[in-house]
């Protein structure tokens, strides 16, 4: 912090509150009055900025930091690359439009991670993966599961937020090598993604919290057994009360 630039001098014996109150709003008006780097001159007092710092540590005040921000050409070129095509599109067909997301899960106070896959017409879970690491070969394990599972012959868009794991280059060469359209989520609109989230929230709220996993296996098992359930069971009513498995049958 720069000297407060008054012309004060620094009372002598033990600085107090109650010595300085009177005074304490003067000297943080004078804080946040915009001031220039200075040199302390002879005779001047160049413990200035400790003594304002003790007190308004002293009296509960903290200082205020400008946030400055700074654009990122590269980024936002990158992100150009991938646009939003889910901006005014829904699926109309199973294996149009793929949704995938990561969320992470304890295991012996250790985290793990899981990546889903979720057909965005019919809701069900088409592949997942779950791993100790966060990154492209997990986000990758899972969509190479779904496309064994599912063998889409029909151009395919796969649909994320814009975290590293998906808009990292192995990924990205992944689909376009299987020319599937990359389509990544854009500020405002959050709910391009909520088929995910609904799944993860689904997942948490009926089997995860209050269990103590204490291996993978018990977790996997979990997760197995529930994604099971998910999609041949459990009813949405965007499906109009169906489950995953029995809306595929009913459009096939």
């Amino acid at each position: 912090m720069a000297a407060a630039g008054s012309e004060r001098t620094q009372r002598a014996g033990p600085i107090t509150v109650a010595d300085d109150h009177a005074n304490l709003q003067s000297e943080w008006r004078d804080l946040r009055q915009p001031t220039t780097p200075a040199v302390v001159e002879p005779g001047r007092n160049s413990d200035e900025p400790e003594r304002i710092s003790r007190l308004m540590r002293a009296a509960g005040l903290r200082a205020r930091v400008a946030r400055v921000d700074r654009s990122h050409p590269g980024v936002h070129d990158f992100y150009e690359q991938h646009p939003n095509r889910l901006w005014k599109r829904k699926a109309r067909r199973c294996d149009q439009i793929w949704v995938g997301d990561i969320t992470y899960l304890a295991v012996a106070g250790q985290w793990r991670y899981l990546a889903v896959v979720i057909d965005q017409f019919s809701r069900r879970v088409v592949g997942w993966s779950l791993a100790r690491r966060r990154g492209s070969t997990l986000a990758r394990a899972a969509f190479n599961l779904a496309l064994r599972r599912r063998q889409p012959t029909r151009r395919l868009t796969f649909h994320s937020d814009r975290g590293s794991e998906y808009g990292g280059r192995l990924f990205g060469e992944r689909l376009r090598r299987l020319r599937v359209l990359q389509s990544m989520t854009r500020g405002g609109t959050p709910s391009d993604n909520a088929h995910a989230e609904s799944l993860f929230h689904s997942l948490k709220a009926d089997v995860i919290h209050g269990v103590t996993f204490t291996d993978d296996r018990q977790l996997r098992r979990c997760i197995r057994m529930y994604i099971a359930y998910y999609n041949r069971h459990r009813l949405h009513s965007s499906l109009g009360y169906h489950s995953p498995v029995e809306y595929e049958g009913m459009v096939a």
